[in-house]
């Protein structure tokens, strides 16, 4: 079941020593493919690095020892394609300092930068983030410095809401990056939750 607001999230684990550990957000999006896939579903693992580790508090050594939690996964299409998956971010962009930009999140870091302060991996939910194309590059610039701490919003140019899915349409193709992979370029991207995809100690 997905976390509520104020209810206790996890529990104190460390990972066994026979289980899969993947160590960037690339490769548990390979894992969660591959089962995704064949219609199986999706066993433990444990994350050792990553944003989505880093936002369940994890990530900070090479063998996961924080916690046991349960996460959501992102469903994405892109154009009329078939579906892939998705598990800390998917970011749809042409130029970082110009032109539109919109990051959907599930974790709530995208490498250094707290792009998303308020972001939960099992809400049930992805954090959307759109920059407008009319957003100076100066602005950018000073934007991008807060977003290491996560107060780069409130912002006039930058909007920010929660959902369980999103269909985006861009004027002209964007590049679509899903955990850091290049996936192809989209007019129109769809993103929804998967809540409770997968159980992951971090």
């Amino acid at each position: 079941m997905t976390i509520r607001k104020g209810e206790a999230w996890g529990e104190p684990a460390v990972c066994p020593s026979d289980l899969r550990v993947v160590s960037t957000d690339r490769e548990l999006r390979e894992w969660v493919i591959w089962h995704r896939t064949r219609n199986q579903p999706i066993r433990d693992l444990g994350i050792a690095g990553g944003d989505l580790a880093r936002t369940c508090g994890g990530g900070a050594g090479p063998h996961p020892s924080s916690a046991k939690v349960t996460v959501d996964a992102m469903r994405v299409t892109i154009d009329d394609g078939e579906p892939t998956w998705g598990v800390a971010h998917v970011v749809a962009r042409r130029q970082w300092l110009s032109d539109e930009l919109a990051f959907v999140m599930n974790a709530e870091f995208y490498g250094p930068y707290d792009v998303a302060p308020r972001s939960h991996p099992n809400d049930g939910k992805v954090d959307v983030l759109r920059v407008e194309a009319s957003m100076a590059w100066r602005e950018r610039l000073q934007a991008r410095r807060k977003a290491r701490t996560g107060s780069h919003l409130p912002h006039r140019h930058l909007s920010l809401r929660s959902v369980s899915e999103i269909d985006l349409d861009f004027d002209r193709p964007m590049v679509v990056w899903i955990d850091g992979v290049r996936c192809g370029t989209a007019s129109r991207l769809m993103v929804s939750v998967e809540p409770d995809a997968f159980t992951a100690y971090v």
